[in-house]
């Protein structure tokens, strides 16, 4: 598992929950999918032509020059995310196996359990890849520059102050700097506008990330650095993790743990929790079922390869966590 999840959260709606208010902390009980943010990116107007060469700082102190841009290689679904935003998607020849989105759907895949093929990267003769500084293997990132091609390196997003700077990166790589301001100034305005009808609760609902993959026996509670305080904070909840103390990113889950941490809502990832069996599955997990968000079977679930990913499907990321969270007193 990478170190950090966030983006590529090994790195993220089949399964959604509506809430109904009750005293100071709504309830949620089992609904149908909705629409989310897993479907379809949403391209600026127009193609922006991109003014190569460009030379810019990649995020490991490297100066990376780019000549041409019209064999891209993203490998994270965020980053994907972003250069199909900018318009420029037709130029993308593969992507990470967290570009989830329709779009991107037919490319060859270039990672096996999030980590990358040299051999796989070279064999589509790109002229640009983008990572991020935790994209690994070391040893195969070394062997594409190597080859010739620059890779440019992005910080991984902590949170909602980092949608513009990635999308800021990726877009002067490219060469579409006034692009990429476009599309930050609709994405930072649209996560504004989702922001205003986050229902103000006298108590804030407290709700824990949780990380799981029950086939590999994985079970980990987000703590400071898990990449969710940021979006949780946003949809006017509180970070339950954080809150109880936790200042790892990631801390295995016990009883103790999760009574501490008393969590109204638990956060978790698609995949992740149709990997213990849905919510009933979630319960059996030692110390959920004694958790309020556990006794309400209260759950909120977020397609894996955008929940984190802070790019510009970020407003529709957070609405479908506040729909969740609320239900019809969101606005």
């Amino acid at each position: 598992m990478r170190t950090r999840l966030a983006g590529a959260l090994v790195p993220l709606l089949a399964l959604a929950l509506t809430a109904t208010a009750c005293g100071g902390s709504p309830r949620a009980t089992a609904a149908k999918p909705a629409a989310t943010a897993a479907d379809r990116v949403e391209p600026l107007s127009g193609t922006p032509s991109p003014e190569l060469p460009v030379t810019v700082a990649s995020a490991d102190g490297r100066k990376v020059t780019v000549r041409q841009a019209r064999r891209i290689v993203p490998l994270s679904g965020s980053l994907s995310e972003i250069v199909f935003t900018l318009g420029l998607g037709d130029r993308v020849v593969a992507r990470d196996i967290t570009a989830t989105f329709r779009q991107a759907a037919k490319l060859p895949v270039v990672t096996r359990n999030h980590d990358v093929s040299a051999e796989g990267v070279l064999s589509l003769k790109p002229d640009l890849v983008l990572a991020e500084t935790t994209t690994g293997p070391e040893e195969a990132m070394d062997q594409i520059r190597e080859a010739g091609v620059p890779v440019l390196l992005v910080r991984p997003a902590q949170g909602l102050d980092d949608v513009g700077p990635r999308i800021a990166a990726v877009a002067g790589a490219l060469g579409v700097p006034a692009a990429g301001e476009k599309l930050t100034r609709r994405t930072e305005g649209r996560i504004a506008a989702v922001r205003k009808g986050v229902p103000h609760e006298r108590t804030k609902p407290r709700v824990a990330f949780l990380y799981l993959r029950g086939s590999a026996s994985v079970y980990l509670i987000g703590g400071k650095g898990s990449g969710a305080t940021s979006l949780l904070e946003a949809a006017g909840a509180v970070d339950a993790g954080v809150e109880s103390g936790l200042t790892k990113d990631f801390t295995a889950i016990t009883a103790e743990a999760l009574v501490k941490a008393a969590p109204d809502a638990i956060l978790v990832m698609t995949g992740g929790l149709e990997s213990v069996g849905g919510i009933d599955g979630l319960v059996k997990i030692p110390g959920v079922a004694q958790t309020p968000a556990g006794m309400d079977r209260r759950v909120v679930s977020v397609e894996d390869g955008v929940l984190l990913g802070y790019g510009p499907r970020t407003d529709r990321v957070l609405k479908s966590v506040v729909g969740q969270l609320y239900g019809a007193d969101a606005g």
